[in-house]
């Protein structure tokens, strides 16, 4: 009555919000990239995969880490994934995937298939347990069908890698139902298909990833985090296929692990001990939400690692310490290897190491430029 907000804006209805947010400045921009450098250093992390989410232009983003690149600033390599809307604008100047230098990359895109399980937007074959009435919805980009095909075959066809979030059963399925298409529209390409979370997926699909070659690009923390409430909102059964991270690898999947950060926590010890230990934050469950989904460290370090630069065509370049690779290295606090798994949240970044050079130290709390 005094006209203040009463709901909830979802989907494509957040425009009608995000479209009146100033954008933020270049300066703002460079602000804050050099604080989440920072933060990345401290905590480990040597590269990041960047999605747009459409909320700011993803080309001013670009403009941003190209600057802080010739400075020596860019301490975390960055591959950066604008919207599959905008494919045209790397299309025309010939850019393919992976394309740049080492510590700059483009030739990703950012599609959108649907919301979030805790939103009530994910799309489900079956309508949500607690809201039966609702089985979630599609997201704008994909409605009609036909658009967001168009896009796929045509940037697929101009040699760019498709990265679509998609979350629930239904809209994974639709997801491999567009790659399918691509891929009979245009053969003969290495593609490297990603779904960005993957998280609560139908029986019959865990085959199709497998064979479409299709990355699992999963965040474990969600795991822990999700699971205290999942199950009231999807069921058991529905639950049982939620980050299956085992039945991927038993079906010969990619896996590449990553934190959706912000979402999320930037801390990879964290992703570790989620994918580990399974164990939800609320304390119930200290043997592991689904345990039959765990695994082991060296299998959870290797989506981490190997996993997620397989899924930027980059594992002859990174993710594992092999001579003639790039000198990126985490110096951490304990084994994580040995130690009891429950303790591998606790483990801390002593150095950060990137292209052989220390940007974080954790005794003189600093981070350092590529530069020096």
């Amino acid at each position: 009555a005094q006209g203040n907000p009463t709901g909830a804006f979802k989907d494509a209805a957040k425009d009608l919000v995000l479209r009146v947010i100033p954008p933020l400045s270049h300066e703002q921009r460079l602000r804050a990239m050099r604080r989440a450098l920072e933060y990345a250093a401290s905590l480990g992390v040597t590269s990041v995969q960047s999605m747009n989410d459409e909320r700011e232009n993803s080309f001013a983003e670009i403009r941003a880490y190209g600057e802080l690149l010739q400075s020596g600033e860019l301490t975390t390599r960055v591959y950066v994934a604008p919207a599959i809307s905008d494919w045209q604008e790397q299309a025309k100047i010939g850019i393919r995937h992976a394309f740049g230098s080492s510590y700059l990359r483009m030739g990703a895109l950012k599609g959108f298939a649907d919301g979030s399980l805790g939103s009530g937007t994910a799309y489900l074959f079956d309508p949500y347990s607690d809201d039966p009435s609702n089985s979630g919805l599609l997201g704008k980009q994909m409605q009609p069908l036909s658009q967001m095909r168009d896009w796929m075959v045509q940037a697929d066809a101009a040699g760019l890698q498709i990265c679509t979030h998609a979350i629930g059963d239904r809209a994974i399925s639709t997801v491999l139902d567009l790659y399918t298409d691509v891929v009979k529209a245009n053969r003969g390409v290495e593609r490297r298909f990603r779904i960005e979370h993957a998280q609560h997926m139908a029986a019959k699909d865990f085959a199709r990833f497998a064979q479409l070659d299709v990355i699992a690009s999963v965040q474990p923390y969600q795991a822990i985090d999700d699971g205290r409430w999942a199950e009231a909102r999807i069921g058991h059964d529905r639950a049982s296929r939620t980050y299956a991270f085992r039945t991927f690898l038993n079906h010969g999947v990619h896996l590449a692990f990553g934190t959706d950060w912000d979402v999320a926590s930037l801390n990879p010890m964290l992703t570790v001990y989620a994918a580990v230990t399974r164990a939800t934050l609320d304390g119930k469950n200290p043997d592991g939400w689904f345990p039959e989904q765990k695994l082991t460290v060296a299998e959870a370090v290797e989506a981490y690692t190997m996993g997620s630069a397989y899924a930027e065509f980059q594992e002859r370049e990174k993710g594992s310490i092999t001579p003639g690779k790039l000198a990126d290295m985490v110096l951490l606090s304990e084994d994580i290897f040995s130690i009891d798994p429950a303790k591998i949240r606790d483990a801390k970044v002593l150095k950060t190491i990137v292209g052989g050079k220390v940007v974080w130290d954790v005794e003189r709390k600093k981070q350092y430029s590529t530069a020096n």
